[in-house]
């Protein structure tokens, strides 16, 4: 395993059970980067720490292990660092050599090389992961989800607020099918935003 210095973020160690398989972080920003990518794409594999590479630079042999790789469900991988903008600035002179030579790992392993920052985790997609992923496995009535699928399909420019009201149903159970299906995608959401009840939804 390597040793990874303090850097500007928390260093919280842990795993995060996914349907592909539990995935260990090293930091806070790491298990935002999990969670973001799990609820981008529920089929792809992220693997922790999946290659050491070795290799010689100004005379000096060097070690690189990048953070993860990620195999989207699309058959696209991604090799990636994920940094905080501030230490990528501050350490970018030490950690380019590092980054060519995992930029050249990656295309021969029909992959990209990426770094990641803060600035492109952290946000309201984010934060809309975390409220809807707990509730992609919790249970909800088949029948009422049916007619809530259907529902979003027939009323004119549904919202959260409309489909809500729209359901035969009490408000607390229309609220838990929605959420759900949001959840699950089978309904859809700019996720790229605050949800509200005047968020516009739509049938997947």
């Amino acid at each position: 395993m390597r040793r990874i210095p303090l850097s500007r973020g928390s260093h919280i160690t842990g795993f995060q059970p996914l349907p592909t398989g539990a995935v260990e972080h090293e930091s806070a920003l790491e298990r935002d980067f999990v969670t973001l990518t799990s609820f981008t794409d529920r089929g792809a594999t992220i693997t922790s720490q999946p290659v050491t590479m070795q290799f010689d630079h100004q005379g000096e042999r060097r070690k690189y292990t990048p953070d993860f790789l990620v195999r989207w469900s699309d058959g696209h991988g991604d090799l990636v660092e994920i940094k905080y903008w501030a230490d990528l600035r501050e350490q970018w002179p030490r950690l380019r050599p590092a980054f060519v030579e995992a930029r050249n790992w990656a295309r021969r392993n029909d992959a990209c090389f990426i770094i990641v920052t803060e600035r492109r985790i952290r946000g309201q997609r984010l934060e809309t992961a975390k409220r809807l992923l707990p509730l992609r496995t919790a249970q909800m009535d088949p029948v009422l989800a049916e007619l809530a699928v259907t529902t979003a399909t027939r009323i004119a420019s549904p919202t959260f607020g409309t489909l809500v009201a729209a359901l035969p149903a009490s408000r607390e159970a229309a609220l838990a099918v929605v959420w759900r299906l949001l959840a699950r995608g089978r309904l859809c959401i700019d996720d790229a935003a605050p949800i509200t009840p005047t968020s516009r939804v739509w049938a997947a």
